[in-house]
Order: structure tokens, then sequence, then C-alpha cells
């Protein structure tokens, strides 16, 4: 792939083909915000209605693909040479997968899904002791296994292919075993492009998202403070400039420890509500909820409503986000790969796996149960404010009883801003590697453009009320990924079934060796025996 050099560092065709067709986009959304809307949203409803058994199946092989490269042969394959030690201790890397992977949607769905749910449960009577249960084993659905399945296939295949051959960090190296050097012509460019796409729409998505939540807490705890479109700029461009300093910074520095006071501040903040709220309750829905979302796994995975009809459920949570954790797997799993050297194969998916899991159930637990508890005893409280004020408020809502309201969800805004600069801050770091040839410490000018690019989409489509249009641009973009990545599915397992084959040869060559010089030392010893019995006057083996 093409391109040319800014203080060698290298900006590829894929960069320039990206600005271009995320350029266009903008623009007609800007001059016929109503027809991109209408036109993106009956593709994604073609696509929901029509692929709905396809995202449930590709979901479902990549779990069970999850399952197999932990328990099968190729655990014992290491990310990088043989003698390699991990590049991040276990603190550090299950920092960086909490804040690159869903940590700020912990946050942001908390209180919101659980509750929502309780009022709209999918198969229970509303309002009712069987709707909270659903909520939160549905809710632990969504946020538990499959999405973190999705983010450690493609991110074990890119560090496979980077650490292990050595191959540039791009999403197309994963293919090579499949189409040789076409990975590095215009098809690859064309894979990295849609990568680079999705990873766009996704971070631009959040980051506007996100400034709403951060303005709308802003608004609904401190006077003064406007709920407008005024603010929600202000606040994206001091996002932004806070992301753009932390970029500056690096893996090492900036992401590093920004990842560090995220995950401690999120453990704070879950054991405060954890300490006031009702604990054994809590502790009671953990085991509860874990244990009904075992059991009822291959039901809620592979159900698509065939025979009851209803499919708003469906659509609305559960494909919406299947699709929307395809969307995010080429950003977070980029940079997962990036900072998981030196680690097993069968390390890396547990860890990307189970540990999430466990902590998604405990928040749920927490923040669900609290949730509830407080809308219940409140006469339906939160829940008139989100169909009110909309689901960004709910967090605050429920905050706002605790002791100490003002403190605490100034914490709780800072915690959520703090997410959204590490998430921006890792996005504009993985869109520098994909956009100048899988350098895995891109240059600062690259990165400092795409992070005024995605502050000006951000604030473009929430000028123009558009921000729907660039979530749905997103999703519909996870429908050729989510083939990608089944692709790189069988490119991975194609490389590992050719490594470990050479591998059992190298060791049975070992083991060949190892008996030849068994049998080499014994017979030797033999002929030393003999040679010392036809010399009766020898007294030691110097002699010999």
């Amino acid at each position: 792939m093409g391109g040319f050099s800014i203080k060698n560092k290298t900006i590829t065709s894929t960069f320039w083909i990206s600005i271009a067709l995320v350029a266009l986009f903008i623009l007609w959304g800007v001059i016929f915000p109503g027809n991109v809307e209408y036109v993106l949203g009956q593709i994604n409803d073609f696509i929901s209605n029509t692929f709905g058994w396809f995202y449930l199946l590709v979901t479902t092989g990549f779990v069970i693909l999850a399952l197999f490269l932990i328990f099968g042969p190729y655990g014992k394959i290491k990310l990088g040479k043989p003698d390699e030690k991990p590049e991040y201790s276990y603190f550090t890397w299950f920092a960086f997968l909490f804040t690159a992977g869903m940590g700020v949607g912990l946050v942001f769905y908390g209180v919101t899904e659980p509750l929502t749910h309780y009022y709209n449960p999918p198969f229970a009577d509303p309002e009712t002791k069987a709707a909270a249960e659903e909520s939160l084993k549905f809710t632990l659905f969504h946020w538990g296994v499959h999405p973190w399945s999705v983010y450690a296939i493609v991110a074990l295949t890119l560090a496979y292919f980077k650490f292990r051959h050595n191959a540039p960090a791009l999403i197309s190296s994963a293919f090579s075993p499949l189409i040789g050097n076409k990975a590095k012509g215009g098809l690859g460019t064309a894979i990295d492009t849609l990568a680079v796409f999705a990873t766009v729409f996704g971070i631009a998505t959040s980051l506007g998202l996100g400034a709403k939540q951060i303005t709308s807490g802003l608004s609904f705890t401190f006077e003064g403070i406007p709920d407008t479109l005024t603010t929600n700029l202000i606040v994206i461009a001091v996002v932004t400039v806070l992301f753009m300093i932390s970029t500056t910074t690096g893996v090492n520095r900036g992401i590093r420890y920004l990842s560090w006071a995220n995950l401690v501040l999120a453990a704070a903040l879950m054991i405060f509500v954890f300490v006031l709220g009702s604990s054994v309750q809590m502790i009671e829905s953990f085991t509860t909820t874990l244990g009904n979302y075992i059991r009822d796994l291959p039901r809620m995975t592979l159900s698509m409503n065939a025979f009851e009809g209803d499919r708003e459920f469906l659509n609305s949570w559960t494909l919406f986000y299947w699709s929307w954790w395809i969307g995010w797997s080429p950003f977070v799993g980029t940079f997962i790969a990036r900072v998981s050297r030196g680690r097993t194969i069968r390390e890396f998916v547990l860890g990307v796996t189970a540990v999430p899991v466990v902590f998604s159930a405990l928040w749920f637990s927490v923040f669900g149960i609290s949730g509830l508890n407080m809308d219940t005893a409140n006469g339906g409280y939160i829940y008139q404010l989100m169909n009110e004020l909309g689901d960004e408020v709910a967090l605050f809502g429920f905050l706002e009883s605790s002791p100490m309201s003002s403190i605490i969800i100034g914490i709780a805004v800072i915690l959520i801003s703090s997410f959204f600069v590490t998430s921006a801050d890792s996005g504009t770091f993985v869109l520098g590697m994909l956009t100048t040839g899988g350098k895995l410490n891109p240059s600062m000018i690259v990165k400092i453009i795409w992070a005024i690019i995605l502050a000006a989409i951000a604030s473009v489509l929430l000028w123009t009320g558009g921000l729907s249009a660039l979530q749905m641009a997103m999703l519909i973009a996870a429908f050729p990924f989510a083939i990608l990545i089944i692709f790189m599915c069988i490119s991975l397992l194609k490389a590992l079934t050719s490594e470990y084959d050479i591998l059992k040869m190298e060791n049975k060559q070992r083991e060949y060796d190892d008996d030849y010089r068994k049998r080499q030392k014994r017979l030797l010893k033999h002929k030393r025996k003999q040679l010392r019995d036809s010399l009766p006057d020898a007294e030691d083996d110097d002699e010999i």
C-alpha cells in the first residue's frame, strides 16, 4: 500500500480514502439530514429483519471458537517469541481491557438498562419480581461473554500475526494466509478502510453521546449550567483538548495512567454504592444472575422468537448490541492486540473473556439492584426522568439520593470524562496505526489529525441532529465486517494448525535427539565398562 512520509512516518492510501469517505458522509448528513437518516434507517432495518439470524449464529461461533482456543491444543502458543515476557502487568492489562472495551458503557447503562428491561421485559410481566430477575439476566447477556468473545477473536488474530510473525499491525495482515500478497494491495486497503470507517463512526458516536451525558450530569447537578447544544460543543472541545494532550504521551504514559485511574475510580464508585445499598441483596443478585445467565445462555444465544412473532426486544436490544460490538471490534481488537504481547493464547483469551464478564456481573448487580430499589421506592422516579430527559440522566437521578450527592455526581462526571478521554485517545492511536501501515507508535501529527476529525464529526452531527445517523452507519458497517471476522477466524486457524504441526515435528525431533543422546550415552557407558574390564589394573576413569 503506497503512501508518503511525514518525518519518516508513512501515511498510507487508507488514510486518504477514509478521510474522503468520512467527508462525503458528513456532507450528506449536513446537507440532507432527513434523507441520510431515512436511507440508513431502511438499510439498518433490512439487515436486522433479514439477517438477524446471521448475527446470532456468527456471535455464537465466536464464543465457541474462544472456548476452543482456551481448552484446545493451541493454548500454549505465545503471542511473541517463546521466551518473551508480557509487556504489561495483569493490573495494567486488565485496566486497558476495561477502559477500551466497554467501561464507559457500564457507567452509562449500569442503571439505565436493568431499569428499562424491568418496565419492558422480553417475556415476564412488567414491574414484577420476575421482570427484575429477567432484566438483570438479559443485561448481563448483552454485556457478557458474547461481546468479549468478538473482541478476543479479533484481537488475538491481530496479536498473533503481529507478534508471532512480525506482520504489520493491520486488519489486512490477518488475511495473508488466505489471499497472500493481495493483503498488501488494493484488497488489503479496502479491508483496512472498512475497519477505519467503523472505528471513526464508533468513536465519534461515543464522543457525541458522552458529551450529552456529561452535559446532562452537569446540568442536573449544578444550577446555571444549561443542557444545550452550546454546552455539548464546549464539552466536546474540552474533552478533545484533554485527549489530544494525552495522545502526545503515548500508551505507556497517558493511556496507561488514565486506565489505572478509570479502574480505581469505577471500583470506588461501585464500592460506595454497594456499602450504602442493600449489600446482601446485591450479593444474592450476583450469584442468582450469574446462575440464570449460565443456565439460559444457549436459549438466549440462539432465540430468534420465530414462533412468538414479537421481534421488538430482539431487534432493539440483542441484535443492536451484537452489531454494535462487531462494529467496535476493529478499534477495541486492535488496541487490545497492541498491549498483549508476550501472553499465551490460553492466557489471552481467558483474560479477555472471563475477567470482564465477572466484573460486568458485579457492576450490574450493584447498580441494577440499587437503581431498581431506589426507583420503585420513589414511585418510578428514575424511569420518569429517563422518559422526560433521556437515558443519559438515569445515573445522576439515582446518585441524587445518595449522601454527599453533589460530590458523588461530580466524581461520576469525572469518571465518565476520563473514560471518554481514554477511549478517544486509544481510538486516535488505533486510527494512527491503521493509516500508517500498522506502526505500533504512529506519528504525533497523524494522531492529532484524527483527534480533530473525530471532534469535528461529533460536533457537526450534534449540531445537525444527525448523531443517530452516525450510529446507524457504524451498525451497517458491522455487517460486512462480521463477514471479514469469519475469514479472519479461518485464517487464524489455518496459521495455527500449520504452526502446531511444525511445533509437533520440532518436539518429536527434540525427543528423537534426546533418545539418540541417551542411547549414545548408554553405549558409551557400556564401552567404558568393557574397556575397564579389559584393564584390571585401572583405578579410575582418568587412566582409561
